[in-house]
């Protein structure tokens, strides 16, 4: 049997790679599940696959998640020190799922005990990409891609000699304000920029998707991934989300990746890699969908874009700013107290800032250096955010 743990257990990815695991209960052995405040449902997926721990990310809901478990078994822990230990037990393959720069402690404990680790947490490579790559090298530990659009181009790459790629093309659905007036989108509500048109995602993914922030990390990652330079790099708006990346090599010819916009692909690919098995997701019947509509990405209505390029070219710990900022500016969003348009603005001052303060890009990329830069990051969109409020 295969020993697995899922980080970020009650998300969608997360409640995703739980489908596929239950459906074949016999052949995998589940050593951890992690999650957030979701104590009901940690408890109750611990308890159907008999993992052997369930961790909690909220110290302050330990005993809930104990009294929800009580009887089964299965150890409770709770906190992110909890997180990380839960992350460094003995596994052969780990679902990294954990949402935000939050996900990069427990996926580097993961490598460094050499499990293929299976990376839906984009953060860790925006952040740190040299460092969690560099971790995964040191202790013989493989790193395979769960974003549908990364996914896309590994499976896109297999045979082919990275030194023939010219380009490689990710889509972007577009969110949920492709078609609004520029004009509106500074009054975009909360629950309208909640609402996407083709995928089945958490809230906060689903708001970075409509505000191009999602695609923004995703330039970011994969550079850092795939090793290419940006300018090799190409988003592209394609509104039926069917084809998931495009690569395009030296000779002229284009390989893309189609299929239906769900999960379970790019998680099964990983989950059964390198096999391909059965899965439960829809087949595309192309006379039926007749068409494919595709367009380039407006720079006025996704400024996140634009923001992605110069980390690119910036690099050091620009990552982790240009993350650190977005995550607090998306916070300050679903909180009300800046609107949808203003969420690119103050990324664009705290980047600005830290230009100013070069040190703070340049240090080395350390897990320490890192977190210290994403945390001060935070400050400064904090205080950013304070100035446009007056």
């Amino acid at each position: 049997m295969r020993r697995v743990s899922i980080l970020g257990a009650t998300g969608s990815i997360g409640q995703n790679t739980i489908d596929l695991i239950a459906r074949d209960p016999g052949e995998f052995d589940v050593v951890a599940l992690t999650g957030g405040g979701n104590i009901a449902q940690l408890a109750r997926d611990a308890r159907r696959l008999r993992a052997d721990v369930a961790v909690t990310a909220y110290p302050e809901r330990l005993d809930d998640l104990r009294a929800a478990l009580a009887g089964s078994g299965v150890a409770a822990a709770a906190g992110p020190e909890a997180l990380v230990e839960a992350a460094a037990r003995p596994a052969d393959w780990v679902m990294s799922a954990i949402v935000g720069a939050a996900g990069l402690a427990p996926g580097l404990a993961a490598l460094e005990q050499g499990a293929t680790l299976a990376l839906a947490n984009k953060e860790s490579l925006v952040c740190a990409g040299a460092l969690v790559l560099e971790t995964a090298r040191a202790h013989g530990a493989r790193l395979l891609p769960v974003d549908s659009e990364h996914s896309a181009v590994f499976q896109g790459l297999i045979g082919e000699d990275i030194d023939a790629v010219e380009r490689i093309i990710i889509t972007a659905s577009g969110g949920a304000f492709r078609d609004w007036p520029l004009s509106a989108l500074a009054s975009a509500t909360l629950a309208e920029a909640s609402s996407h048109p083709n995928w089945d995602m958490g809230q906060r993914i689903t708001i970075d998707s409509a505000s191009m922030f999602n695609k923004a990390l995703e330039l970011i990652e994969t550079k850092e991934y795939f090793g290419v330079s940006a300018e090799q790099i190409e988003v592209i708006v394609h509104p039926e989300s069917l084809i998931h990346a495009l690569v395009g090599f030296r000779d002229g010819a284009l390989m893309a990746h189609v299929g239906p916009p769900d999960m379970r692909h790019a998680i099964g690919f990983a989950l059964n890699w390198p096999e391909r098995r059965h899965l439960p997701v829809a087949r595309l019947d192309l006379a039926q969908i007749s068409q494919l509509n595709f367009s380039a990405p407006d720079d006025a209505r996704y400024p996140a874009l634009r923001l992605a390029r110069a980390v690119m070219a910036r690099g050091g710990l620009s990552g982790a700013v240009f993350n650190g900022a977005k995550e607090r500016a998306l916070d300050a969003f679903i909180a009300g107290r800046i609107g949808f348009t203003e969420m690119a603005v103050v990324v664009e001052e705290v980047l600005t800032r830290f230009e100013a303060n070069a040190g703070y890009m340049d240090a080395a990329m350390t897990l320490e250096t890192v977190t210290q830069t994403d945390h001060l990051a935070r400050t400064w969109a904090d205080a950013a955010m304070a100035e446009r409020a007056g």
